[in-house]
């Protein structure tokens, strides 16, 4: 049975928040695909886009987080 989105974001927010990150969870933004969540520790950030393993992001998406990524924030696709 195929997990569900929520299930790994859960999962991957347990897992940044037991390594020291502050993990906030991106939601109703006036950026539609901006990444799923923003992980901070020690003065940096980075973007997680959540999706079930064999997903893609959407091109809107792409976009996001190649405009984050040109203002120097990592950003990565995660589906565990």
């Amino acid at each position: 049975m195929a997990r569900l989105e929520s299930e790994i974001q859960r999962r991957i927010i347990q897992r940044l928040e037991a390594d020291g990150w502050y993990v906030v969870k991106l939601i109703l933004t006036n950026r539609p695909g901006i990444p799923d969540l923003m992980a901070l520790k020690n003065g940096k950030a980075f973007f997680v886009e959540v999706k079930r393993p064999g997903q893609r992001a959407r091109e809107l998406q792409e976009y996001r987080m190649k405009e984050l990524r040109g203002i120097g924030f990592e950003c990565e696709v995660w589906t565990e």
